[in-house]
């Protein structure tokens, strides 16, 4: 089973022909809303991957609540570990370009109330086979908590570095399974324009020095990885982006999936 400690948002979404300069109004073309959070994103990612997802947070109480949590209840996620806190639930204000790129503003409401005795009830009901799957959505104190009781029973651990925070290096250093995309893992190590070869160099470093699974998504490349001192790559799909919200997500709920049905790390990937 996979559990997902992390946010849950309701996304406001809206297309313009292209994205604002900074102090610039530019004409929208159209706006939705749908549940999101980098969290529950994932958790819906798994879900529909065929695996068996607890997801556990906070959402608030007011009227975005069950939008937010719509998709993931239909989906049959399990919701036990969703607590209603004070307030709204997390927001996120999404505005996406013509070629797909997007810029994003998240607010955490609800999310910002995820505690470190929340991540303790959390962990008390998994068991050492199940996954846990994070991201930097909620404070780190929860993080951290979930991450070192996870470890002391000996539950696997899948950290996504987004969005990175100052604690993230830390953070992401206890995790077992660590997934960054390229500007992520250049913060992580703390040095900028890596060319392909030199992000590999640094790959393998990173995990001589530490062990951990290391995974870094490069976009339409496809993904480098290296696990257990073995180097690997994986293609990127051949396709016109529509929008590109969620697709880290998707590819880190599909993988803890497929990993969590005993599906070999190559293939996984």
């Amino acid at each position: 089973m996979i559990t997902v400690f992390g946010s849950i948002n309701m996304d406001l979404v809206a297309t313009a022909k292209r994205l604002p300069k900074p102090g610039e109004t530019v004409t929208g073309e159209t706006f939705s809303t749908a549940a999101g959070g980098k969290g529950a994103n994932q958790a819906l990612a798994a879900r529909r991957a065929g695996a068996t997802v607890k997801m556990a947070g906070a959402a608030g109480d007011d009227t975005f609540a069950a939008p937010a949590l719509t998709l993931l209840r239909d989906a049959g996620t399990d919701l036990s570990l969703v607590k209603t806190a004070p307030g709204p639930t997390g927001t996120a204000v999404i505005l996406i370009g013509e070629g797909g790129e997007n810029m994003i503003s998240v607010i955490p409401a609800a999310n910002g109330e995820v505690s470190a005795s929340d991540a303790a009830k959390t962990i008390s009901e998994m068991a050492a086979s199940d996954i846990l799957m994070l991201q930097f959505e909620i404070p780190a104190p929860a993080i951290e908590a979930a991450l070192t009781a996870a470890k002391a029973k000996r539950v696997t651990t899948v950290i996504n570095t987004a969005p990175l925070t100052a604690d993230g290096p830390r953070l992401a250093s206890l995790a077992d399974i660590v997934i960054a995309n390229e500007t992520e893992f250049e913060l992580l190590i703390g040095k900028n324009g890596l060319s392909s070869d030199e992000r590999e160099n640094e790959l393998k470093a990173l995990h001589e020095r530490t062990g951990q699974t290391l995974i870094v998504t490069l976009g339409a490349d496809g993904v480098i990885a290296i696990r257990n001192g073995k180097l690997y790559r994986a293609s990127g799909l051949k396709i016109e982006p529509v929008d590109t919200v969620g697709a880290g997500d998707t590819f880190c709920g599909y993988l803890a999936a497929s990993l969590d049905q005993g599906m070999d790390f190559e293939r996984a990937l």
